[in-house]
């Protein structure tokens, strides 16, 4: 038998816990080094039937809470060379299919960004299932991948005296996903 299909984790709908979670990337900067970010304002649902390999991700992702530790760099991020927030206000990801891999799991969905929809696989690691100290039910899940920001109409860069560009085409996703089985009204840590 299979992890996910012999995985503790209950049929239903699972919410995304923004407070425990992290949607992440990475991106290079002047070829020599890597810049950091994620976003702060995740919501969704993973709803899991019977056939585990049936289940549905449901995401969206605030590009105005983009952080990188410098504000002057997410403020051009959300702007029209990058995000274009205002006029995209929403990031979105919808699975399509789950699938067993050699070391674990791939999650394929459509990945709605800059108003531009593309297919995106992510490898995921399923972490497993716990109770919090309020006695509610929470499961944790990994997942990586990799795009190229061009496919989504993100083309701003500059060329370097050195040769190279100031910023990577290459954009690697890391998201660390716990999940709450049911609403909590259990006090926020």
């Amino acid at each position: 038998m299979n992890a996910i299909a012999s995985a503790p984790i209950a049929i239903g709908t699972w919410n995304v816990d923004a407070s425990h979670s992290n949607v992440g990337f990475m991106v290079r900067h002047l070829m020599i080094a890597k810049v950091r970010g994620n976003f702060t304002k995740v919501t969704g649902t993973v709803t899991v039937p019977e056939d585990p390999f049936a289940t549905v991700v449901d995401v969206v992702i605030d590009p105005n809470s983009i952080t990188t530790g410098d504000d002057a760099r997410d403020g051009h991020l959300r702007g029209a060379d990058f995000l274009d927030s205002e006029k995209y206000g929403q990031i979105t990801f919808r699975s399509t299919s789950v699938s067993e891999v050699k070391g674990g799991y791939q999650l394929v969905g459509d990945l709605t960004l800059h108003g531009v929809t593309k297919s995106v696989a992510l490898d995921v690691e399923f972490e497993g299932v716990s109770k919090d100290p309020w006695g509610n039910t929470k499961a944790g899940f990994s997942a990586s991948g990799e795009i190229n920001r061009k496919d989504w109409g993100i083309e701003y860069n500059a060329a370097l005296e050195t040769g190279g560009v100031l910023i990577g085409e290459m954009v690697k996703l890391q998201l660390d996903i716990e999940l709450a089985g049911s609403p909590s009204a259990a006090p926020a840590d």
